[in-house]
């Protein structure tokens, strides 16, 4: 007999239409074919192609699953009491981590792109900008490397002298509650309150 708490797990995700679509056919191709192997990568490429190319009203049978798992997956959560994860809350004092070369190119570039196709999402102007990017040699990337190569030195300079600071306040804390504690030990020894 188990006297302790129940772990509840946590509910499986709901999945998307192209998923359900993925697990149907996957499962067909390996009735079909199952001495045939395809790797995974082969096998996606494979499974988008045929996804394209399948009817509207086809997809709709699998919107419909999709909308079915979302519900599912609400109403398990609504009942779900385990643990959710909190975010760890950022010290306002810790230093920022420095941007690396790609995000040091992506800023001088921006604004250019921007003026260029001033209709361009954000997303868009990443694109570019990785195009750019991935389309420059390693002579030409280099001046952004030696920048972020400065500003990974500093940050971790200023990340040591925090550490540093933390380490000492977390320390003055601790000395205080030993104090306080230590007080009132001995005032219950003298039996004043």
């Amino acid at each position: 007999m188990n006297m302790g708490k129940e772990i509840q797990l946590r509910p499986k995700a709901n999945v998307s239409s192209y998923i359900h679509f993925f697990l149907n056919y996957r499962n067909k191709f390996k009735e079909q074919q199952p001495n045939t192997y395809l790797g995974f990568k082969e096998f996606s490429r494979k499974c988008s192609e045929k996804w394209r190319s399948i009817s509207k009203h086809e997809k709709a049978k699998y919107e419909a699953l999709a909308k079915l798992d979302k519900a599912r997956y609400q109403e398990e959560m609504m009942n779900y009491v385990g643990k959710k994860k909190k975010r760890r809350k950022r010290d306002p004092q810790a230093p920022r981590r420095p941007p690396s070369s790609f995000l040091l190119f992506c800023q001088d570039h921006y604004a250019q792109l921007k003026r260029e196709n001033p209709n361009w999402s954000v997303v868009q102007v990443a694109k570019a900008s990785g195009k750019m990017w991935s389309a420059k040699t390693d002579a030409e990337k280099q001046p952004y490397e030696q920048k972020a190569a400065l500003l990974r030195a500093k940050y971790q300079e200023e990340l040591e002298i925090y550490r540093k600071q933390r380490n000492a306040r977390k320390g003055l804390q601790g000395s205080a509650k030993n104090q306080h504690r230590g007080k009132t030990d001995l005032d219950k020894a003298d039996g004043s309150n």
